[in-house]
């Protein structure tokens, strides 16, 4: 059920829509004589204001309706053009449904408005051929969106907190934890949780491809990353004074509250630079401490919570960058490393054609749902115009509306919808008998019908929202034209029929939704991932002051190439290994939360996310800051890395198998060592493998053998035992 917060918007959205729609219909029908241009105008605030999701405050859906009604014009005209022909208008009903759909990929407003645009196509492509109108079709579509504008600002929603402000509010609960007395562990990762995009509305997810989107998504998990190591380095046993650490960690407070103030006014920005040093001063220190006779050495406990110290000091550093390029819209000094932060030096042109370029690909959920919406809409289409279906036009708007990225949803959603259009047809059928050709009665019942209509249907569900949509048709066409109870049976057969064409494209293109994509996807991310953690194993083993690994040491499927990447970026040498992959991994991740939960709803999906960044990150940052030996390492610490390195890419592939149903890799057992590590040197290594192996057993624990139909039969997995620590 909605919250009361929830309902209060949709009523809002309600009277706004009903308001805008009755302040064009009844002037332009009654006072000017022209049933057209009334149409539009009653027609455009329900395609924008009610079919149209746009997300975001008053100011900012107005913002969104203002840029989309010029395209708007256009799309009127052209459907009004190629009605000329059933053809011409199928062909131009597969053009911009495709490109309307695939529109999404440039973040939810766009994706939000184009349902809206797309009615306006549909409405005009349908006969009667009349271009002569086209001057009333267009000035009625402009005086509706225009009075909705006009609506949302007289009566808005309240605005929600930017993620800009909740990122500044993050940081100041992670300055908080660096410093003295900290802040309890849980408290910590709830102020983390709360930057999952999940939890924060689509007006306000950094989702565009420009700089400052993309630095304020990649700081959100920087910063999501470093308020969990500050809660895990909370929980860990007290080691006794360490004033290196403590003095990086007053560093990382101050850093934070810095970069917070700068979010929220745009002055102060952090002293470049000054972090890193830090980091180098500290790890100078450590590799004294630890190069020091036996005897003088740090406990492996003091090295362990160093290495997490360590660690969460670069998290802090990676938000300093993305918080500078956030707020200047780009670098003002030069993003270090380059691979991470590949998008810094872009022009925004290129960014957003890397990500155009780079979902133009069957393996992208955004592709997949823009053909199977563009397809399903040129079927209607085709079906509508060739069987001459009078109204055709609900055709379409069926399969729009009622359509879903999985087929089992489809059908839920066409079950509910045929059955609350056969309610709504028989009362608009008995209302049009009953009150005949009185067209002052049906005047005065439009206006409280669309209020009733478009408050409770969302309210409601599915089945009251077609039944009154229903309702609302048959009393706004009853004045425009004389109509009989016949109209609620053309309306009841498009219905069906849309909802048929609708249910055969879910069930021939992509019936699964993302549910299979982001199983495949996941697995990739994890496989390719996990190829680094060897690589970065004799990175750390190579002695201090030798040579580091070399790109050819790096797995063929690792090495950069020049084709674009599904993420939109384009691999080479400034992109981290694998970070293409994420981005893609998120995508499907992102649309399978919107759909309905499946068998597997126990898999930890966050969890794998999480994993891969760890590897990316760790394959980062321990090559430059962990301990290495000075003379090379022991026998026994070349074994342990090797060993762990080996386990912890079995164990990965074994998941991935899983995920995409082929025969998991056998795995043995979990062979961590029972005391500390064979040298103190390999401690670094030692804290990212065994953080690795716990996130992993998680993953594990929490895979579901997936059923269904469609689902290949997948082997049950074996337990294994996470190393102490």
């Amino acid at each position: 059920m909605p919250t009361g917060q929830e309902r209060s918007t949709i009523v809002r959205r309600a009277v706004r829509a009903a308001v805008a729609a009755s302040a064009g219909f009844y002037p332009l029908l009654y006072g000017a004589g022209l049933p057209v241009m009334a149409l539009y105008a009653l027609f455009a605030p329900i395609a924008v204001g009610l079919l149209s999701p746009i997300p975001g405050s008053g100011r900012q859906r107005v913002s969104v309706m203002l840029r989309a009604l010029p395209p708007a014009l256009v799309l009127a005209a052209l459907g009004t053009l190629l009605a000329v022909q059933t053809w011409a208008a199928v062909g131009g009903m597969l053009a911009v449904g495709f490109v309307l759909a695939f529109a999404a990929v440039g973040g939810p407003r766009p994706a939000g408005v184009a349902p809206g645009l797309q009615l306006f196509y549909i409405l005009a492509c349908f006969p009667p051929y009349a271009p002569d109108t086209l001057g009333q079709r267009l000035a009625g579509l402009a005086i509706g969106v225009l009075a909705l504008t006009a609506c949302e600002l007289l009566l808005p929603d309240p605005p929600a907190a930017s993620y800009r402000e909740r990122l500044a509010r993050a940081l100041g609960e992670a300055a908080r934890g660096a410093a003295p007395g900290g802040v309890p562990p849980q408290k910590l990762r709830e102020a983390g949780a709360r930057l999952r995009l999940a939890s924060v509305p689509p007006a306000e997810r950094p989702a565009g491809a420009g700089r400052s989107d993309r630095a304020l998504e990649q700081g959100g998990r920087a910063v999501r990353r470093l308020l969990d190591q500050l809660a895990t380095l909370a929980e860990m046993p007290a080691t006794g004074p360490d004033p290196a650490s403590a003095a990086l960690l007053d560093r990382v407070s101050e850093l934070c509250t810095t970069c917070a103030r700068f979010l929220r006014t745009g002055t102060g920005p952090p002293v470049a630079g000054a972090l890193e040093e830090a980091m180098r001063d500290f790890q100078a220190e450590r590799v004294r401490l630890a190069s020091g006779p036996p005897g003088e050495r740090p406990p492996v406990e003091v090295l362990r919570r160093q290495s997490q110290v360590l660690a969460l000091a670069e998290s802090a550093r990676m938000a300093e960058i993305t918080t500078d390029i956030a707020v200047h819209g780009h670098p003002t000094e030069p993003a270090v490393p380059r691979r991470l932060f590949w998008y810094a030096e872009l022009s925004t042109p290129r960014l957003w054609a890397r990500r155009v370029t780079g979902n133009v690909t069957f393996r992208s959920v955004l592709f997949q749902n823009a053909l199977r919406t563009a397809l399903g809409l040129a079927a209607a289409r085709a079906v509508a115009g060739s069987l001459d279906l009078s109204h055709g036009f609900w055709v379409l708007l069926a399969v729009l509306t009622l359509g879903r990225t999985t087929a089992g949803a489809t059908w839920r959603a066409v079950r509910l919808a045929v059955a609350g259009n056969a309610a709504g047809a028989l009362v608009a059928g008995a209302l049009l008998i009953g009150l005949g050709p009185h067209t002052d009665a049906y005047a005065a019942l439009l206006a409280p019908v669309m209020l009733v209509a478009f408050a409770l249907g969302p309210l409601l569900g599915i089945a009251y929202a077609q039944g009154l949509f229903t309702l609302v048709v048959a009393t706004a066409f009853a004045q425009i034209a004389p109509v009989t109870w016949r109209l609620s049976e053309a309306r009841m057969i498009d219905v069906v029929t849309g909802s048929v064409i609708g249910l055969l494209c879910g069930l021939l293109a992509w019936p699964a939704g993302a549910r299979r994509e982001v199983h495949r996807a996941m697995a990739e991310l994890l496989r390719v991932c996990a190829e680094l953690v060897p690589v970065t194993a004799q990175a750390l083993l190579t002695p201090a002051g030798g040579s580091r690994a070399a790109p050819q040491t790096l797995p063929d499927e690792l090495r950069a190439s020049p084709r674009f990447l599904p993420d939109g970026s384009r691999a080479g040498p400034q992109t981290l290994p694998g970070v293409h992959r994420l981005r893609l991994a998120e995508t499907a991740y992102a649309q399978y939360r919107t759909e309905a939960p499946g068998e597997d709803t126990r898999t930890d999906w966050h969890a794998m996310l999480i994993a891969a960044n760890h590897m990316l990150l760790g394959a980062h940052w321990l090559p430059r800051f962990g301990l290495r030996p000075e003379s090379g390492a022991s026998a026994p610490a070349v074994a342990w890395a090797r060993t762990t390195a080996e386990e912890l890419v079995a164990e990965t592939d074994r998941i991935a198998s899983e995920l995409t149903g082929g025969a998991p890799a056998p795995v043995r057992r979990w062979t961590a060592p029972d005391g500390p590590p064979p040298t103190p040197l390999s401690v670094d290594l030692e804290v990212w493998m065994t953080s690795l192996a716990h996130q992993l057993t998680r993953i594990e624990s929490s895979l579901t053998p997936p059923k269904g139909p469609d689902a290949p039969p997948v082997t049950p997995s074996r337990r294994r035992t996470a190393p102490p620590g």
